[in-house]
């Protein structure tokens, strides 16, 4: 019983040191790591954060594996990153043979595409084995990837549900399996989910998005859990909950207008420069903006009415409305033009 108890006190210690150190991260940033050399896999590099992403690891000359289902703008990215590539690089200073100094090329990372369907497990499986032949053991692989279906519950077809099911939320799983093994063995590596704050906390009209946004988050935080119980400290996790972002997926989503000032769509740039921060410095969770976290804690503490109450206050209640009859009118206006 003694035991127990003195157990116990450790524990509270832990859990005031933990609470200790996340207070300092906010006071003094840590020291990004080195991702210099390190093979990066990223799904859904072909547009959007995806593409920010890859840009953000050239600049820190990691060697970029992108995948996309989109062989055209998969490639537009690679040059992107190629040129960035070629702009920071940098000649290292060496001793000459006879007393002088010579300039030797510094590493120089490449880039590798992969035209890749997520939502297909055996395209991931049969991709992941291409890269691991082609390019080496993957040190980072950033979940990315990700649809968003549109439609209200009761008009969105059964295909269109589980496209984004599988995109969004399995698709981490099979990535997951193709590349975790080799970072178990080496004890290395870093495994980032870009998922929502809409797996946090959800709104009407886009189901199926949100419960596959809340399945990856739920897969995550699971497989942290399972890293941490097989006492891999080599291996990292970061989840990334980002506001609504201004890439266009979610083009006329409206809150509030008096309230949108305070919290307009973040800007994609933005966005991946506070995930690359988490990435780099080890942190195991980003919500941008901060006020996510408080959102997040009072809808676990609130009563569901009051929470309703917030929500059409903010005008969150029906804020993905606008988008969908956007979506419904684009649709109706192709299905006219090909005369359906």
């Amino acid at each position: 019983m003694m035991m127990i108890i003195a157990e116990f006190f450790v524990v509270i210690l832990k859990v005031l040191w933990a609470f200790v150190t996340a207070g300092a991260r906010w006071v003094v940033r840590p020291k990004e790591k080195s991702v210099t050399g390190q093979v990066c896999v990223i799904t859904g590099a072909g547009s959007g954060l995806g593409r920010l992403f890859a840009k953000e690891f050239a600049r820190r000359r990691a060697v970029l594996v992108l995948w996309d289902i989109n062989s055209q703008s998969n490639e537009e990215t690679a040059e992107m990153v190629r040129q960035i590539y070629h702009e920071t690089e940098t000649p290292i200073a060496k001793d000459g043979p006879v007393g002088g100094v010579e300039e030797v090329p510094a590493f120089q990372p490449q880039v590798y595409t992969y035209v890749c369907d997520v939502g297909k497990r055996e395209s991931v499986y049969s991709t992941a084995e291409k890269v691991r032949r082609e390019v080496g053991e993957v040190d980072i692989l950033i979940n990315n990837a990700g649809v968003v279906s549109g439609h209200h519950l009761l008009e969105c077809p059964d295909e269109l549900i589980e496209r984004t099911m599988v995109v969004n939320c399995h698709a981490h799983f099979w990535t997951t399996k193709a590349f975790l093994p080799k970072m178990l063995e080496l004890n290395h590596g870093h495994i980032v989910t870009v998922a929502s704050s809409l797996g946090l906390f959800s709104t009407a009209g886009v189901e199926d998005y949100c419960a596959s946004k809340f399945g990856a988050i739920g897969f995550h935080e699971s497989l942290s859990h399972e890293i941490k119980a097989s006492e891999k400290d080599g291996i990292n996790m970061t989840l990334v909950c980002p506001y609504l972002v201004n890439t266009g997926m979610f083009k006329g989503c409206r809150i509030r207008k008096e309230i949108e000032p305070f919290l307009p769509p973040l800007s994609p740039d933005f966005c991946v420069k506070q995930a690359m921060r988490a990435i780099l410095t080890d942190q195991p969770m980003v919500c941008t903006p901060r006020i996510i976290y408080m959102v997040n804690f009072m809808k676990s503490i609130l009563p569901f009415e009051a929470i309703v109450c917030m929500y059409r206050f903010l005008g969150a209640d029906k804020c993905m409305y606008p988008f969908l009859a956007q979506r419904k009118e684009a649709m109706n206006n192709n299905e006219a033009k090909n005369g359906i």
